[in-house]
C-alpha cells in the first residue's frame, strides 16, 4: 500500500503526542525531528522537509496548540492541512474544450512509467464521460509498444490511429488530429516515444510535435517509486516542454511516497490522477485532501464510496439488499460480493481507507490470496448448494472440500461464517429499517457491501 511505512511512522510520532495532556515547545521540537526524518526516508525533496517542518512547528508551538486540551490532536490537524497544501490543496480536474471542439492532449514520460497503459487508461475514463477519444501511436521506436497500445485500446473500446513504425511522430500526429476531425473524435490523446532518461532527441521530438500542431495538454507520466528521480525528470520536462499536470503511476505499490509530497512543490503543476493499479480502470481522480488522510491513518471514506459507487449496479444492489432483509442471501450473492472487492482493490486496501482500520493489529496481515481459497469452494458446490445453503450435509461438505483441495476444517469455518454474516446482516437491516440506506446501511445494502 502506497505510503505505508511514512505513515507508520507519522502514527507513531502523533501517537505520542497525544499521550501528552500538555505539549512544550521541546515536545514539539522532538516531534519534529521525527516527522523530519520520516519525511526524507519516504523520498521527500530535503528543501522541502526542510520548510514543511519550519511551517509545521511555527504554526504549532503557537499559543492555540500549546494551550490546547488537545494539543496532539491539534498538531495532527495541522500536519494535515500542510500535507494538504504542499499536495496541491484541491483536486485539478483535465481541462478540454468544450463540445466538439477538438482537445489534444500529449503524453510524456520515460519509458517504464507506465504511459502507455495510462493514455488508454485516461481514454477509457473520457470515453465514459461521453468524450470521443482517438489513441494515437506515436513511438515508432519501442519495439511492440504499438501493439500494446491497440491492445489496451480494445480493452476500453477506444479507436487507435496508427501509420506503423515508419512515418514520422510529427507526420502522424498531425495526420492523427486531421482524421480526429472528419471521423468527430473531440480528444486526441497523443502516446509519444520514452526514453530510458532524458535525452536531447525526446525533447526535441517533443517540441517538433508542439511546435506541428495545437496541443492544449501537456501531461507527463511518472513512477511514484522513483522517488526523487521522478522530481526531477518533472523538472527537466516542465522546464524543456513545459506541463500541464501530471499523472503518478504505481500509488498501489510499495512506494515511499516522495514523488507524491515533492512534485507539486517543485513543478507547480497540478498531480491529476493517481494510477493505483494495473487494471485499465486503476484510474483515480487526485485528491491532496484525501492522500493527506491516508497518510496519516485516517482513511479515505470519499474514495471508498466513489470506488463502491463506480463499481456496483444499483439494481442489483438493491435485489442484494431486499435478500439481506430476508435472510435469503446466499452464496452465489457471497461470490458476487467478492468479485465487485477484488475489482475495487481488494480487502486490505478497501480496509485501508475506513477511518482507524488502518491501525488495527493484523490489518497488514491480511491476504486477498485467501479470498481466492474461498471462492475456489464455492465455485465446487453445485448450483442447488449455491442457492441453498442449508442443505450442505457433513457427506455434501467433504466432495466440496475435495473438489477444491482444501480441508473439510476449511470448508466447515466457510459455511458458519457465512451463516454468521447471514444472521448479523438480517439484523442490521431489520434494525436500521429504511433508515439503512446512509452509513454503513449505503455500503452493506444499496451500495453492495461486503459479508465478510
Amino acid at each position: 500500500m502506497a505510503f505505508e511505512s511514512l505513515s507508520d511512522k507519522l502514527q507513531n510520532v502523533f501517537k505520542a503526542l497525544r499521550g501528552k495532556g500538555r505539549l512544550s515547545e521541546e515536545d514539539v521540537h522532538a516531534a519534529m525531528k521525527e516527522v523530519r526524518m520520516a519525511l526524507l526516508e519516504a523520498d521527500v525533496s530535503f528543501k522541502i522537509v526542510k520548510q514543511f517542518v519550519r511551517t509545521v512547528e511555527e504554526r504549532a508551538i503557537g499559543a492555540d496548540v500549546l494551550q490546547s486540551l488537545t494539543p496532539g490532536q491539534t498538531v495532527i490537524k495541522i500536519v494535515n492541512e500542510e500535507l494538504t497544501a504542499l499536495m496541491g490543496e484541491t483536486n485539478r480536474e483535465l481541462e478540454l474544450n468544450p463540445g466538439m471542439a477538438l482537445t489534444v492532449i500529449m503524453m510524456m514520460g520515460l519509458q517504464g512509467a507506465g504511459k502507455t497503459t495510462t493514455a488508454a487508461k485516461l481514454a477509457g475514463q473520457l470515453q465514459q464521460k461521453g468524450k470521443k477519444p482517438l489513441l494515437v501511436a506515436l513511438d515508432v521506436y519501442r519495439p511492440a509498444a504499438i501493439k500494446q497500445l491497440q491492445v489496451n485500446a480494445e480493452r476500453v473500446g477506444v479507436p487507435v490511429f496508427t501509420m506503423g513504425d515508419k512515418a514520422s511522430p510529427v507526420d502522424i500526429a498531425k495526420a492523427a488530429c486531421e482524421h480526429a476531425r472528419k471521423n468527430e473524435r473531440n480528444v486526441v490523446i497523443l502516446d509519444t516515444a520514452g526514453r530510458l532518461h532524458v535525452d536531447e532527441d525526446m525533447m526535441a521530438e517533443l517540441k517538433a510535435i508542439r511546435a506541428a500542431i495545437t496541443v492544449d495538454q501537456t501531461i507527463l507520466v511518472v513512477d511514484a517509486m522513483t522517488g526523487q528521480d521522478a522530481v526531477n525528470v518533472a523538472k527537466q520536462f516542465e522546464e524543456q516542454i513545459g506541463i500541464t499536470g501530471v499523472i503518478l503511476t504505481k500509488l498501489d505499490g510499495d512506494t515511499r511516497g516522495g514523488a507524491a509530497l515533492s512534485i507539486r512543490a517543485v513543478t507547480g503543476k497540478p498531480i491529476l490522477f493517481a494510477g493505483m493499479g494495473e487494471k485499465l480502470t486503476d484510474l483515480e481522480p487526485f485528491y491532496p485532501d484525501r492522500m493527506a488522510s491516508r497518510i496519516l491513518g485516517m482513511g479515505d471514506v470519499l474514495t471508498l464510496i466513489d470506488r463502491v459507487s463506480a463499481q456496483v449496479d444499483e439494481e442489483k444492489a438493491r435485489e442484494t439488499e431486499k435478500k439481506m432483509r430476508k435472510g435469503e442471501f446466499d452464496f452465489n450473492d457471497y461470490l458476487e460480493q467478492m468479485q465487485q472487492m477484488k475489482k475495487m482493490g481488494g480487502l486490505q486496501s478497501l480496509l485501508g481507507m475506513i477511518p482507524g482500520m488502518g491501525q488495527m493489529k493484523g490489518i497488514d496481515q491480511i491476504d486477498d490470496s485467501a479470498l481466492k481459497r474461498v471462492e475456489s469452494i464455492i465455485y465446487s458446490m453445485t448450483a442447488q448448494e449455491r442457492s441453498n445453503p442449508d442443505i450442505l450435509n457433513p457427506s455434501r461438505k467433504n466432495r466440496i472440500a475435495r473438489g477444491a483441495g482444501v480441508s473439510i476444517a476449511e470448508v466447515n469455518r466457510l459455511v458458519k461464517q457465512f451463516e454468521q454474516s447471514r444472521k448479523m446482516m438480517k439484523q442490521m437491516m431489520g434494525s436500521m429499517g429504511k433508515r439503512g440506506q446512509g452509513g454503513l446501511g449505503g455500503l452493506f445494502g444499496r451500495k453492495g457491501g461486503f459479508p465478510f
